[in-house]
């Protein structure tokens, strides 16, 4: 671990959490002047310590590793190197710098993403309903991006309508909801607590329907158990969470009333999750399985997404699991939903990685696939993937397929069982953000050249790899 990193981490968490060097120090058994040399990268951190740090800030160890810090350079670096900008290449030391500023590295994403809702708008493609600052998908994933996807909040409120329902139903005192039970709990207290009468009907293009007027909430006929139990709980903790949700959503003040939408849909997608897998039995039964969706998808009663989602919300102070990320993506290469909570870096724009196996594993449709994938800033991942495919609404519909892939840092591979099968000792497969991004330089599967590297063009020659680099000085001015 970099000592002048943690240095910077610990300062960070600390100012964060309002405490001065003085109580941080009492806490930890040390003098305030010896904390400060640590936070000024004049001391290292001894394994002790490091654990100290962990319990007297309420973090994991990945926190002090700096996957906060990785995660915004990250997102730096694809902004900074946005091709509509015409943006120079900015050195990584620069970019560490400013990532150790929140704030600062905040408003520059935020800055950036404005830019390109301007470009999008001044180019004619934006959405029909008009002009948007910032765009409300991307303002989402950025609220979940800083919470590491993980709302104590919501997770409270669903232990509390799960406590509920369990009173109801009179089940003995610790005794949950059992997962064959909760569709027909949650209908139940749907009609009990609100007046809510559930009809399965056929549904011409729409998969949940509700009149508040009526009371009537309409489900497809298409859907499967598992998306109609998830329909059921979002309509419940819609209704029983708007207190909650609303103070959540005035904390995180989107900057339009879309995005406002779009992170409410969220919010509402992740208490449906949070109550029908409970925190602690889920997290329980994860571990105790190894993290394998497909066996964690049955005990809970709910679909591979689902679990997969799940998953990756594991976060709690105190009560952790592995820190995931979670990226579905279309066989486009169009990453429509994403979270990480381990640093890993995810496009935000263009394609991601033909390498990585998010996107091979459309070669064979529902069959796991297991790589350790590398960046190169040496950087490196378990990655497991699977497509899944959406609802056909008939023989002349397109069924939709995406791919849901998920991973860890290396360092905790032992602990999935996706690393069964895997060599952790032989050389990881290389990948990048994405083509453009991408700094590898005997990558055969590239779509575009880097950002950051001159062509070595000869016209007499063909080379295997679809574009030969000049392996000198990185370009200055980042062109393309």
């Amino acid at each position: 671990m970099s000592p002048t990193r943690i240095g910077r981490i610990i300062r960070r968490l600390r100012t964060e959490r309002s405490l001065s060097q003085q109580a941080l120090a009492v806490r930890l058994g040390i003098s305030p002047s010896y904390l400060n040399l640590i936070e000024h990268d004049q001391r290292s951190v001894t394994a002790s310590l490091l654990i100290k740090l962990t319990r007297a800030l309420d973090v994991s160890i990945e926190a002090l590793s700096g996957v906060d810090e990785q995660r915004m350079e990250g997102l730096l670096h694809q902004a900074l190197s946005d091709p509509l900008l015409g943006a120079h290449g900015v050195p990584a030391q620069e970019i560490a710098a400013l990532a150790a500023q929140p704030e600062a590295a905040r408003a520059v994403l935020t800055l950036h993403q404005a830019f390109r809702a301007a470009h999008h708008d001044a180019t004619r493609l934006m959405l029909p309903t008009g002009t948007r600052v910032i765009l409300p998908q991307d303002e989402a994933r950025l609220v979940y991006d800083e919470r590491l996807n993980h709302f104590p909040q919501l997770e409270e409120l669903a232990e509390q309508v799960r406590a509920e329902m369990a009173r109801t139903a009179r089940l003995p005192d610790g005794e949950g909801v059992a997962p064959s039970e909760s569709n027909h709990m949650i209908a139940t207290r749907l009609r009990q607590h609100h007046g809510i009468v559930v009809r399965i009907t056929a549904l011409d293009g729409t998969f949940r329907r509700y009149d508040p007027d009526s009371r009537l909430l309409l489900l497809s006929d298409l859907l499967p158990r598992e998306s109609r139990g998830f329909q059921l709980a979002f309509q419940l903790m819609l209704l029983e969470g708007r207190e909650v949700i609303e103070a959540l959503l005035h904390e995180i003040a989107p900057s339009t009333e879309d995005a406002r939408i779009v992170i409410q849909i969220g919010l509402v997608n992740y208490a449906a999750a949070a109550l029908l897998m409970p925190y602690s039995p889920f997290l329980a039964a994860a571990g105790g399985l190894r993290y394998d969706l497909d066996l964690l998808s049955a005990r809970f009663g709910v679909s591979y997404q689902q679990a997969a989602q799940r998953l990756s919300t594991l976060q709690k102070p105190g009560e952790r699991g592995v820190p995931f990320f979670f990226v579905r993506t279309d066989p486009a290469g169009n990453i429509t939903k994403s979270f990480s909570a381990c640093g890993f870096p995810v496009a935000r724009q263009g394609h991601s990685c033909p390498q990585w196996n998010a996107n091979t594993c459309f070669a064979t449709p529902g069959v796991t696939q297991a790589q350790v994938a590398q960046f190169t800033d040496g950087r490196t991942f378990l990655c497991f993937a699977r497509t899944v495919s959406g609802i056909s609404t008939g023989w002349n519909d397109v069924q939709p397929v995406h791919a849901i892939a998920m991973g860890c840092d290396i360092t905790r591979a032992s602990e999935i069982v996706y690393s069964d099968r895997l060599n952790l000792q032989a050389p990881a497969i290389p990948v990048g953000i994405s083509c453009h991004l991408c700094d590898w330089t005997e990558c055969r599967s590239r779509a575009h050249p880097p950002l950051h590297h001159r062509l070595a063009l000869d016209i007499n020659r063909r080379d295997a790899l679809p574009f030969t680099l000049d392996t000198g000085p990185e370009r200055p001015n980042g062109g393309g």
